[in-house]
């Protein structure tokens, strides 16, 4: 007789920063039970299972080619289930909708989106020598983007625009002002995430000193 699995032990803040993390860098299994979370960062993958008390063990997958990375595969039906119950499905990167994400949870949610599909980038103004900086999240879903949108725009107060890089990409991005407030909230102290943009996120919040006002925070 098959060992009954147990049911995951996570809540709150890290449970919803799972499901951000599934929702851009994971997959649900067409079989009903088992869930991928892929990275190219072991280490991270590692602290993640530290940090959320798994059992499973670190994967390379794709080994020998130049799609090589690392992944964890949790297999367990209720946790499925409830993912399934907030709008996830499996080959969800170009049907993805609205999701159902608590708003007392929406920054760790978002957090994880970031930590898998977002981007944090800092660069020097040609012209005035400033440091600028710009948040962009991707999504093959025009839906899932817009719906996210919103939602920034109604917890967060903060504006962005969508753009379609490519024929299946779509892009939401963010100027420096609001990617800091964004950051700001999703990244607080304490945090646990991919340690890479948790420093990039504190260097954008301690770098907002000479900005002025602009119309994608608060207006």
């Amino acid at each position: 007789m098959p060992q009954k699995r147990k049911d995951l032990k996570i809540e709150g803040q890290n449970l919803w920063y799972l499901v951000g993390l599934i929702t851009s860098d994971g997959s649900l299994s067409k079989d009903g039970r088992h869930i991928d979370v892929t990275s190219k960062d072991r280490e991270f993958l590692e602290t993640l299972v530290e940090k959320l008390k798994m059992s499973n063990k670190v994967c390379i997958k794709n080994r020998g080619t130049n799609k090589e990375a690392y992944h964890i595969q949790v297999s367990n039906k209720n946790f499925y289930d409830f993912l399934l119950s907030l709008g996830l499905t499996p080959n969800k990167s170009l049907t993805l909708g609205a999701l159902n994400v608590p708003d007392k949870f929406f920054v760790d949610f978002l957090r994880g989106l970031i930590d898998g599909d977002g981007c944090i980038r800092t660069w020097i103004h040609p012209s005035n020598k400033k440091e600028q900086w710009s948040l962009r999240i991707y999504s093959g879903s025009s839906v899932f983007i817009s719906w996210l949108k919103n939602v920034i725009v109604s917890l967060l107060k903060a504006k962005g625009r969508i753009y379609r890089e490519k024929s299946n990409i779509w892009t939401l991005k963010y100027g420096k002002m609001a990617a800091r407030q964004i950051v700001k909230e999703c990244y607080y102290d304490g945090c646990f995430g991919l340690q890479r943009k948790i420093m990039l996120a504190k260097n954008c919040i301690n770098s907002y000193r000479g900005w002025s006002k602009s119309c994608t925070l608060n207006c």
